[in-house]
């Protein structure tokens, strides 16, 4: 069994790498499309809304309905997005730490 200093300083490096990836989520941007890639919404990594791009095709004023779900679906696939780099960038966090048998986080 590890001593709890050992445990101690991983869980340190643990917190570090979580600090560096929260800040990391505020200059990501990831972009979702819909409508065969007609409209783009631009997210931060953390949800904020940086663009939307529209194809102007689609501007059609006896048809706003359409755009509007178009814009819906793109900020829901941005979202998405966001969600499986995060999960992708957390499963990198707890791999160097090394529980007690019987422990698990959280503690």
């Amino acid at each position: 069994m590890k001593n709890i200093g050992q445990i101690m300083k991983q869980a340190q490096r643990m917190q570090e790498t979580i600090t560096e990836l929260q800040a990391n989520l505020d200059i990501t941007e990831i972009t979702g499309a819909s409508g065969g890639g007609a409209v783009k919404v631009t997210l931060t990594g953390k949800g904020t809304a940086k663009s939307v791009k529209i194809d102007p095709s689609l501007a059609d004023p006896e048809d706003v309905e359409v755009l509007e779900d178009l814009i819906v679906a793109a900020v829901n696939d941005a979202r998405c997005c966001i969600e499986e780099k995060i999960k992708k960038e957390m499963s990198k966090v707890p791999g160097g730490l090394e529980l007690p048998p019987g422990m698990s986080l959280p503690f």
